[in-house]
């Protein structure tokens, strides 16, 4: 037990936050065919910013060809850098720090958003079964058969992490995330389930392992090692992975990202109200022991719940999605103790300014009363 709660300050990496209350990437599906943020992303940043606050934005796909759903926004073109860059000066100017979360979606993707019209990539060639995928029309679609990539084009995978961490910092990103989790191109190569390859990237752990640590030390080249996070799902089986023996895999995953000494490590907690079905009875806590560093949890939270974590150790800062989308005010509410705006899922994907920045804050709510 600690006396730290939500409101104690928190060293992560080169920054001092101010509370433990994180905004985590929130796909919002709003960006442009082009990939280039909703114009009222600055707004909807910027106004979940606060004073030593910490927000890490939606999953940002460096490539053209690691993209896989309408409306997700990139970092890999001349316009996409300039429009996060009004998003960050937003966030800047409330005194907050933010990351950009970078992925590549793998077989998570179909070939109507591959240029040329290829078909996605993965470690092997095994689709996703169970879900569909989704076209740039919105269109529900079945998954193809993923191409396995080639043991000479990985290093093109990791070279597009790197490229995309360095627009990142152009577009005046404080850091980046690395996107391991939800099953996605990392989190593929990662599980056993989803990754049967022969080479040096597939069967034993360490070589499952390699490329997710290949990827973070190029980030690590362009930022520094304190400004650099990654985010891992170890009990999810969502979008079809899942591995044999997932405590003896991360147990291993965290040993060799400890030694690259990242600002910090994200969990999410495996929900199945979520579709991240619980694969094992474990949770995260049974791998706090491995973490000596900052430890940032997501995953229904609550505000007790979240307060007890810190309180008892499991974790530094706690992750809230659903209640920061429809909360911009979320700390503050939190310090307060005071009520929640309820969110609407139906305006959770796609749309405009409708659930993204119309959302009351508190001293509106109040003065209504």
């Amino acid at each position: 037990m600690t006396s730290l709660s939500l409101f104690s300050p928190l060293r992560l990496g080169r920054y001092e936050l101010a509370h433990r209350v994180v905004m985590p990437p929130l796909t919002r599906m709003r960006a442009d065919p082009q990939g280039v943020p909703h114009p009222l992303a600055p707004e909807y940043y910027g106004e979940r910013a606060t004073p030593g606050g910490f927000q890490v934005a939606e999953a940002t796909q460096a490539t053209p060809y690691g993209k896989g759903y309408p409306g997700t926004p990139g970092i890999h073109s001349p316009e996409q850098v300039e429009a996060w860059k009004k998003v960050t000066n937003a966030v800047h100017a409330k005194g907050g720090t933010i990351f950009l979360q970078i992925w590549h979606v793998g077989r998570s993707s179909h070939s109507s958003f591959q240029p040329g019209g290829l078909l996605p990539v993965a470690p092997s060639a095994i689709p996703i079964t169970g879900l569909q995928a989704l076209t740039p029309e919105w269109k529900s679609v079945p998954y193809e058969t993923p191409r396995a990539l080639e043991l000479d084009e990985i290093p093109g995978i990791v070279e597009t992490f790197r490229q995309g961490a360095r627009n990142a910092m152009a577009a005046g990103f404080d850091g980046v995330e690395v996107h391991g989790a939800n099953g996605y191109l990392l989190e593929q190569f990662l599980h056993d389930h989803s990754n049967k390859r022969t080479d040096i990237y597939g069967g034993s752990i360490e070589n499952r392992a390699r490329l997710l640590l290949e990827v973070t030390q190029a980030v690590i080249d362009v930022f520094g090692a304190d400004r650099v996070g990654v985010r891992l799902s170890p009990f999810g089986t969502y979008n079809d992975v899942g591995d044999s023996d997932p405590i003896k895999l991360y147990t291993y995953v965290l040993s060799e990202l400890n030694k690259l000494d990242i600002a910090y490590l994200s969990l999410i907690e495996a929900r199945s109200a979520a579709s991240m079905e619980i694969q094992t009875p474990q949770s995260t806590a049974e791998l706090r022991a491995l973490w000596p560093k900052p430890l940032i949890v997501a995953g229904g939270f609550t505000r007790a719940t979240a307060q007890d974590a810190i309180r008892d150790g499991r974790a530094d800062a706690v992750a809230f999605g659903r209640q920061f989308i429809a909360n911009p005010d979320l700390p503050e509410r939190f310090r307060l103790n005071a009520p929640l705006n309820d969110y609407d899922r139906s305006t959770f994907y796609g749309g405009g300014g409708a659930g993204y920045v119309d959302y009351p804050a508190l001293e509106t709510v109040r003065s209504a009363d």
